[in-house]
């Protein structure tokens, strides 16, 4: 297996999630094949990988909602298995779709998660009327959730799990369908819970979602962590991409063969005058890189070097992984 570990603070401060060996299998087939995981206080760590690699299974065991066939997991100190009411005690979960009731109100809904959370009546009002208010729904409290906006009740469905103040907070794709301000408004609340030291695990289909939010990043394949790092960090593992306009699209071909020579790899069309590459780490500049094009008899409008996209360098690992399997 390729693993690329990139985590340069290390596991030394404090890691509140803390899974080791975890294998899983359902019907004989392997979800997970010894996951390791280690996520610190007070930070946001994003789990990305195919359908398939193994998130949901994992996020189940750490959540307590489903038991590994071996290794094992800690949150806060606690073993998801042996001390799993330990465990529920300090952990909040908001899956893909909002668990709120459409009938009741806003206040409702969060006034029943309390009392389900063992709330007296009266602390039960207290707490809903602060997170509606924290998270700007005050003014829809008294509405039913039937009318409120797919973000508002994303909204209304994070902060069911904030009643009790969790440690270690679980959001599975938590802006799946939401429109462009929506999505920003659930970032919003996120970022306020972890100023507030809150930790999350956040798995997500949106790689831009990740490399907004995400402290630390763990990419998943085929049951095992592949890749661990900031999203800089791990950005920095394929090195920079160059940028390549032809002036005359005819020349493609030539272009293709110079890149590949400097680069060692193939390069990608962008569309039909556009090639892009990934560059090897250091020694490279667009001086030379133009010389080498001139030479070849192809004259470029323009040359740049970029950063990759974290999709770029999901895409790249991935592909890695299948690669050496």
């Amino acid at each position: 297996m390729t693993a690329y570990n990139v985590l340069a603070k290390g596991i030394t401060t404090d890691p509140i999630v803390v899974a080791e060996g975890l294998r899983k299998s359902f019907g004989g087939i392997p979800a997970l094949r010894g996951l390791d995981l280690s996520v610190l206080r007070g930070t946001v760590c994003g789990v990305l990988g195919p359908n398939g690699a193994g998130k949901t299974t994992a996020v189940r065991i750490l959540a307590t909602l489903s038991e590994p066939d071996a290794g094992r997991a800690r949150i806060a100190g606690y073993d998801v298995v042996r001390e799993a009411g330990k465990v529920r005690e300090r952990i909040g979960l908001a899956g893909q779709y909002a668990a709120v009731d459409e009938k009741l109100t806003g206040h409702g809904n969060l006034r029943m998660f309390g009392r389900l959370s063992h709330l007296s009546r009266r602390e039960a009002h207290r707490r809903a009327d602060q997170l509606l208010e924290r998270f700007g729904l005050t003014d829809a409290a008294d509405r039913q959730v039937s009318g409120y906006s797919g973000g508002m009740r994303r909204r209304l469905d994070l902060i069911t799990c904030l009643i009790l103040r969790p440690d270690v907070l679980f959001l599975d794709e938590p802006t799946t369908g939401l429109d462009p301000r929506s999505r920003g408004e659930i970032w919003n609340s996120v970022r306020e819970l972890v100023a507030e030291g809150t930790t999350v695990l956040l798995t997500t289909q949106y790689l831009d979602e990740a490399d907004q939010l995400a402290d630390d990043i763990a990419v998943i394949d085929q049951g095992q962590v592949i890749a661990t790092g900031t999203p800089e960090e791990l950005k920095a593992v394929i090195g920079d991409h160059l940028d390549v306009t032809l002036e005359d699209p005819a020349a493609l071909a030539e272009a293709a063969t110079v890149l590949k020579t400097l680069a060692g790899t193939e390069p990608t069309m962008i569309d039909s005058g556009r090639l892009t590459v990934a560059l090897p780490s250091a020694g490279l500049r667009l001086a030379d890189i133009v010389r080498k094009l001139d030479h070849a008899g192809v004259a470029a409008a323009d040359v740049s070097l970029r950063r990759p996209t974290l999709d770029e360098v999901f895409l790249r690992l991935t592909d890695d992984e299948k690669t050496v399997r």
